[in-house]
């Protein structure tokens, strides 16, 4: 699903209009974005958690060149689910479903 198709299922079930509901999903991701980006963390109660997960320093091989570079510790964003979004997920039925087909 893309962001567009969000955007037209959100209006659709609200009655709000697509741009209205374009801008409130833009702001969002802005803010998701900006927040990370000065270390803060974010956490939507029942859906889960945007947070900035840690990568330690390590040494890696460039298998071009055959040498060793170093990757330097950095932070990654990431998203945990909370529970709540996790069982939802493995109680649906169309999940189960597409899961016995493969």
């Amino acid at each position: 699903m893309t962001k567009a198709e969000v955007i037209t299922k959100i209006s659709e079930k609200t009655g709000i209009q697509k741009d209205d509901v374009t801008q409130a999903v833009e702001a969002f991701f802005k803010v998701v974005k900006d927040s990370m980006a000065d270390g803060d963390n974010i956490y939507v109660r029942g859906f889960g958690s945007f947070i900035n997960k840690k990568r330690a320093k390590k040494i890696a091989r460039n298998i071009s060149k055959n040498t060793a570079i170093v990757i330097e510790e950095h932070y990654i964003p990431a998203f945990k689910p909370s529970k709540v979004f996790v069982e939802k997920i493995k109680n649906s039925k169309k999940i189960k479903q597409m899961a016995t087909q493969a």
